[in-house]
């Protein structure tokens, strides 16, 4: 199987390879490196199913933005000028939908791949994560559809940037691909955008929802950073340059594509909006010197996707230009290891555990 492993963690056999699983040394050779990570997913259980987690009966006023008017680009340009008060709310409430919806199939892709990593994982205790991380990306599956059924009805479709990435890294027979892709990219921009949605959406569901996937998105960001700690530091150059491109390719795929004007065809249809148009008017609003102020705030999610890379050590020198286009990679890496839903994550974890110390009481009455 092709791959670069450098910790017996992280060995990996073919995926129909079963016969692997049950030799009889495999089950003594356990690492202990998952295992404080394993334990902690108690600390966070939350049942999207249980009113005392979260209570999807929440209302919310639809005919109010779900965002500020100047969270969507389409407001600085002339398209959203031609519009009427009730139209920018419709338009950027359905850009939440839309936005949301992505964070569902992300949701989605990180429980295939959660799960692909249970066939190829030799090392027992890697490999019981994987199938922990996949019950928690199970729930938030349903957490998200449930928000989405009930605020719209059903999500939008996934748009083929994300869906392409989605189905290269689920597919990949590297697994290096599947960690650097979906437990550093794709959760880091994943928990930038939950970040974001905390601090910006006026909706109180949502809200709440975000930051109890964000209990769970900060421990999966842990089982990518464990292969980095045990894998980056041993590879040879010509390793690195492997994982640092690609890292490099699917960064810029992601930063020109993800939010494109023709992923967001969908959205434009519904309000009659030509979606060439929006590519030229929104090109002259998000220059190079836009795209760095807003990757200067601490939530912005390809800030955090950056930085997360960076405390990887999967930008170096050869790298490092490309990102400094947008970010200040001094001032990320002066900033340390905490990231920006770390804060957010430990009071979801607070509440957590006050909810099911509660229902432990209830339970011995």
């Amino acid at each position: 199987m092709a791959d670069i492993t450098k910790d017996a963690a992280y060995n990996a056999v073919a995926p129909d390879d079963f016969k692997s699983m049950i030799e009889v040394d495999r089950y003594n050779a356990r690492t202990p490196h998952f295992d404080k990570i394993i334990t902690a997913t108690h600390t966070h259980f939350w049942d999207p199913l249980d009113k005392k987690y979260i209570d999807y009966d929440t209302p919310f006023d639809m005919n109010t933005p779900m965002l500020p008017l100047d969270f969507v680009a389409e407001m600085a340009t002339p398209i959203g000028q031609r519009m009427s008060d009730a139209e920018k709310v419709a338009f950027v409430n359905e850009n939440f939908r839309w936005m949301l919806s992505a964070i569902l199939h992300g949701e989605q892709g990180a429980l295939s791949l959660s799960a692909s990593l249970c066939h190829v994982l030799k090392d027992p205790g890697a490999q019981e994560y994987a199938s922990n991380q996949a019950r928690e990306e199970a729930r938030h599956v349903l957490g998200f559809s449930r928000y989405i059924q009930t605020r719209w009805g059903e999500p939008l479709p996934c748009g083929n940037t994300l869906a392409n990435l989605l189905e290269e890294m689920v597919n990949a027979p590297e697994v290096y691909k599947k960690l650097v892709g979906m437990q550093m990219l794709v959760e880091g921009l994943a928990m930038g955008a939950f970040a974001s949605i905390f601090e910006f959406t006026n909706d109180p569901l949502a809200r709440h929802l975000t930051q109890l996937v964000m209990t769970d998105e900060a421990f999966h960001h842990k089982f990518g950073k464990i292969w980095a700690d045990k894998t980056m530091p041993h590879v040879s150059e010509e390793e690195r340059h492997i994982i640092e491109d690609w890292a490099a390719e699917c960064f810029q795929t992601l930063l020109f594509n993800l939010g494109a004007p023709f992923e967001k065809r969908v959205v434009y249809e519904k309000f009659g909006i030509d979606w060439e148009e929006a590519t030229a008017e929104i090109a002259k609003v998000i220059t190079v010197e836009k795209r760095r102020e807003v990757m200067g705030r601490q939530s912005s999610i390809f800030r955090v996707l950056i930085k997360t890379l960076l405390n990887a050590g999967i930008i170096t020198d050869r790298t490092k230009a490309l990102y400094a286009t947008y970010v200040d990679m001094d001032e990320l890496k002066n900033e340390g290891d905490e990231m920006v839903g770390d804060a957010i994550a430990a009071d979801g974890i607070k509440f957590l555990e006050r909810v099911n110390l509660r229902g432990q009481a209830e339970a011995a009455e």
